[in-house]
């Protein structure tokens, strides 16, 4: 007998809380200052010519992360507004609200841009550095090589230091109460704090692993293209950005599924070693805000289903 297949949940740490996104809604938890919870929910919308391409293999991942990106960055302005604001401010915040459609809209649209912006300069910056080591390392797959390898470098640089101020610290603790949430879930667990804790920090569905495959498919996939001139090789890097991310969202969604074969499940391992710096081991009280965000979450979930099922009979 077939096991029944549980629905697909994607999750995001931000400041002092956790998102979690379902086929219907994203809903955010914040602890606020005064140590209590605070949600933010917004449907799930897409335009039908999007729910289209999302069923296109190798385009479907570039959709996939510009919504990401748009909404992410909606929750993120959420939590960075809301857990540090003393609730006494909260009736000041609340005369805004007739704004907040245009501000959520500048909001996903500067997410978008700082998505693309960071992928620019993480995509250039190593083929500047490779072209200077050039004398060194003159052949093709010699500079793609190296291009790789200070790409790599960047990254891990990147992450590392910033992982090193405390707020991020923080982010990187909800980041991990958020995965274990997620397999405590997958794996039939009763959503305890103790249940969760002894979850594992790493998910083969992780984003910090789309990031990385994005610099193994770009070895790959920049061997077939020159090198040289310089401006070429640059032309090409910008133009085949859209290539290597619609890859590399396959390569991860193919890792997620043969994660229990034990020939395959090696494949997802280079993600899951870079969650090692992307994750941290939450404390008891972090874990909290992820599954009342995550529980919210399913409890809007089902009410939707239903009220969609009522339709349907009416």
């Amino acid at each position: 007998m077939s096991k029944i297949q549980k629905p697909v949940y994607g999750g995001q740490a931000v400041v002092e809380g956790v998102m979690f996104g379902g086929k219907h809604h994203y809903v955010t938890a914040v602890r606020r200052k005064d140590s209590t919870i605070e949600y933010f929910e917004l449907p799930r919308k897409s335009h039908p010519s999007l729910q289209l391409l999302k069923k296109i293999p190798f385009i479907r991942g570039i959709i996939a992360i510009i919504e990401a990106s748009a909404n992410g960055s909606k929750h993120l302005n959420f939590s960075t507004e809301r857990y540090d604001l003393d609730p006494s401010e909260d009736e000041k915040l609340n005369e805004q609200e007739g704004s907040k459609l245009t501000m959520w809209l500048g909001i996903a649209a500067v997410g978008v841009i700082s998505f693309l912006f960071g992928k620019f300069i993480f995509t250039l910056i190593p083929v500047f550095l490779a072209a200077l080591m050039k004398p060194i390392f003159p052949g093709h797959i010699a500079q793609i090589l190296i291009e790789g390898f200070f790409k790599l470098l960047l990254l891990l640089g990147y992450i590392y230091f910033v992982s090193l101020t405390p707020i991020i610290k923080r982010v990187f603790q909800y980041h991990g109460a958020e995965h274990k949430v997620i397999n405590a879930f997958e794996n039939g667990k009763e959503l305890t704090v103790e249940n969760v804790q002894a979850q594992s920090r790493l998910h083969y569905r992780c984003g910090s692993s789309f990031i990385l495959f994005t610099v193994i498919i770009g070895v790959f996939v920049y061997l077939l293209v020159p090198t040289e001139p310089l401006y070429v090789r640059v032309l090409n890097r910008l133009a085949l950005i859209p290539v290597v991310l619609g890859i590399s969202f396959e390569v991860l969604q193919l890792t997620n599924k043969v994660r229990n074969v034990p020939v395959l499940k090696f494949l997802g391992f280079p993600g899951l070693w870079l969650q090692l710096l992307t994750t941290k081991e939450p404390k008891d009280d972090q874990v909290e805000v992820a599954i009342l965000s995550f529980e919210k979450l399913l409890a809007k979930e089902k009410e939707t289903e239903e009220n969609l099922k009522t339709e349907e009979i009416v």
